[in-house]
This record gives C-alpha cells, sequence and structure tokens, in this order.
C-alpha cells in the first residue's frame, strides 16, 4: 500500500517554538499521527520551511527521511495567510474562494486541479502551495482519503490530509 499525508509547515510546530501552552494542540496531534501512519522510512516534498516542520514531525515519531522511491511520502504545504485582518498577511478576499477550490482538490483528491493551481495568486495569497502542485501526480489512482484536520487559526487555512493506494 502507498501512503501519502500532506501536513503543514507551520513554524509552530517546530520543538523551538514550543511553549508551556500549546496554540496549535489539535494541528499537532493531527500531524504526529498522519506522520506516524505513513511508516519509519519517509520522503519529503516540502520547500525550506516546511522540511524543517518535516524534519521535527518525523524525528518526534521515530520516522526518518529517505530517498526510497518505495517509501510513504510527507508533502508540506498550506493554503493561503490572508484569512482575515488578523492573519499574517492580512486579509484578502480571494484567498477564501482559493482555499476552497484547493480543499476541495485535496478531499477528492482532483490530482489535475491540484497540478493547476495559480501558484502567481498562491504566492500573492502567502500560500504555500508548491510541494502540492509538484507532487499532485502522486495523488492519481488513490482510494481513501482522510481529512483529519481544515481549519484556519490565526487566519492561516491548514490541512491533515492521508491517501493510501493498494499496490
Amino acid at each position: 500500500m502507498t501512503r501519502v499525508a500532506l501536513v503543514p509547515g507551520c513554524l509552530a510546530l517546530l520543538p523551538e517554538n514550543a511553549s508551556l501552552e500549546d496554540p496549535v494542540e489539535e494541528l499537532r496531534s493531527a500531524c504526529l499521527a498522519a506522520v506516524a501512519w505513513l511508516g519509519e522510512e519517509v520522503r519529503v516534498v516540502a520547500g525550506a520551511q516546511g522540511a524543517r516542520v518535516a524534519s521535527a514531525l518525523l524525528a518526534e515519531v521515530g520516522a526518518a527521511p529517505t530517498s526510497d522511491a518505495e517509501a510513504a511520502y510527507l508533502i508540506v504545504g498550506n493554503g493561503s495567510a490572508r484569512r482575515s485582518e488578523k492573519a499574517p498577511g492580512h486579509l484578502d478576499p480571494r484567498a477564501a474562494g482559493f482555499d476552497e477550490t484547493l480543499g476541495r482538490s485535496l478531499a477528492k483528491p482532483d490530482a489535475a486541479a491540484l497540478g493547476a493551481l495559480d501558484r502567481g495568486l498562491a504566492a500573492d495569497l502567502w500560500a504555500d502551495v508548491d510541494p502540492i502542485v509538484e507532487s499532485a501526480d502522486l495523488l492519481r489512482g488513490f482510494d481513501t482519503v482522510a481529512i483529519d484536520y481544515d481549519a484556519d487559526p490565526y487566519g492561516v487555512r491548514y490541512w491533515v490530509a492521508r491517501w493510501a493506494r493498494r499496490v
């Protein structure tokens, strides 16, 4: 069975940003469960910030990054960071529609729609979708999907998703 998971590159998930009260406790739990579900050897598809988050999550569950083509995949990306006035990028009215399209495409999963995401608009909305777009073809033919987290704390849209395909 091939497994793929998506987690956000949320810096609050890094150990150095931990505090007595976890501001993203529900998100962290969903991320750790999804990463543990992948198994011990995982290929990471992420930008620089996402790679830091992936490394921390993999270490926490005792998994290791690999380049083995047979390994599970961890994609690190997220929706817009401009969903409210208090969001890091402040409110952009295009954010809700962009995230709605992205969320629907992740839930199916719709590889064609994910591969066709507007990267220019994503950049305007501070959405980290390059790893999602780059790995869209990987999601063709998956028969199961679970969206474990779908929320926008602090005005940033995050999903934690898991997909599996029987080989």
